[in-house]
């Protein structure tokens, strides 16, 4: 009865389904395992010291290079850099809330020996595209010395994040060198520090933790994925159990005679059709 099994049909269909399962196995592990990963990095970060909390440590050992990556065990650091601002190269990032008022950030560009740090010296109220140079504090001039907590690079979706379009020019989106590749004419480090003390009337920007630390919705939609993907697989196994039987049951039906072979339908109802001709004509 099981004989169709061995046909190219059934061969492939099984070869298809014996790819199948495991490869939803696989994906679901995976999905799986970036959850744990985000659970034990959220563990981490719970019992890390809070940012800005830590011993400052200067810019050169957290950050070898202008290449070098913030990583979770960098962001959130207390940082030292020494350095002379580029008051020319000052941005602002608009759609910026603090204490659920809008506002926007205060970015100015730090000049030190190995790169530009770009530094968000703090937060205004109100609206970047009327805000005039009288209102923003200007950047102390000479050398200084600065104190902030380094956070890692934003992206397109992070919270607070201006993806609306076009930006008009002195005006930032996102805090990242990508960002500033185009608007600068020197290497700048990919990540950002905020101050701790910020000039009045700026307020300091409070920092945030390291990226993919947090059980956020991402981190569960990685659970549910989890459960998708073995779902999956188990309705690959069913479909072909309930192909197996379907076929089975018309095997067994056309060796009862139940139903009749391949050919044989087609074969009867042209012999009605043609006996249906012929009584016609013989009427007419």
């Amino acid at each position: 009865m099981y004989r169709f099994l061995l046909t190219p049909r059934w061969l492939g269909l099984t070869l298809l389904a014996v790819l199948a399962i495991p490869f939803c196995i696989f994906m679901g592990t995976w999905q799986l395992s970036r959850f744990d990963a985000r659970v034990a990095a959220h563990q981490a970060a719970e019992k890390a010291p809070k940012p800005g909390t830590a011993p400052a440590i200067p810019l050169h050992d957290a950050l070898a290079s202008v290449g070098a990556q913030v990583t979770q065990t960098t962001s959130g650091r207390n940082i030292t850099a020494t350095g002379t601002y580029d008051a020319a190269h000052q941005f602002l990032v608009p759609g910026r809330v603090l204490d659920n008022k809008n506002g926007f950030y205060v970015l100015t560009l730090l000049r030190t020996s190995g790169g530009a740090l770009p530094v968000v010296r703090g937060w205004l109220p109100g609206n970047a595209s009327t805000a005039t140079a009288g209102s923003v504090p200007p950047a102390p001039v000479g050398k200084v010395s600065v104190t902030g907590v380094l956070q890692a690079p934003e992206s397109e979706g992070s919270d607070g994040v201006d993806t609306s379009g076009t930006l008009p020019s002195g005006q930032l989106g996102m805090i990242s060198a990508a960002t500033l590749v185009n608007l600068v004419p020197y290497p700048v480090y990919d990540g950002w520090i905020t101050l701790d003390q910020a000039t009045a009337p700026m307020r300091p920007v409070p920092p945030q933790a390291a990226p993919n630390t947090g059980l956020d919705m991402q981190a569960f939609q990685n659970l549910g994925y989890t459960g998708e993907w073995f779902v999956f697989a188990g309705f690959v196994v069913f479909i072909w159990l309930r192909l197996v039987r379907r076929e089975a049951e018309v095997q067994r039906d056309l060796s009862l005679g139940l139903i009749p072979a391949p050919g044989e339908g087609d074969d009867a109802d042209e012999a009605g059709d043609g006996a249906q001709a012929r009584d016609a004509a013989s009427v007419t």
